[in-house]
């Protein structure tokens, strides 16, 4: 179910300040504020952890490297 809220002129100018393109909502801007402000998983801290391991390790390839490899 679908609400009304009051907010500022001051914030309103923010949230649009803030959307990726045109036709986004005020709803998908706020939606992607919350996210930026939730705790990482357990899962995704572990796979960044093991990432960064692999990049110490020497185990990545470069971009020119892949695109070498796709004979771009």
């Amino acid at each position: 179910m679908a609400t009304t809220i009051q907010i500022s002129e001051e914030l309103r100018a923010e949230l649009a300040n803030r959307k990726l393109f045109s036709r986004e909502t005020y709803e998908e801007v706020i939606w992607d504020l919350l996210e930026d402000t939730k705790e990482l998983s357990a899962e995704t801290k572990r796979e960044i952890k093991e990432s960064r391991e692999q990049i110490r390790a020497g185990k990545f390839s470069t971009l020119e490297e892949i695109r070498d490899e796709l004979g771009l």
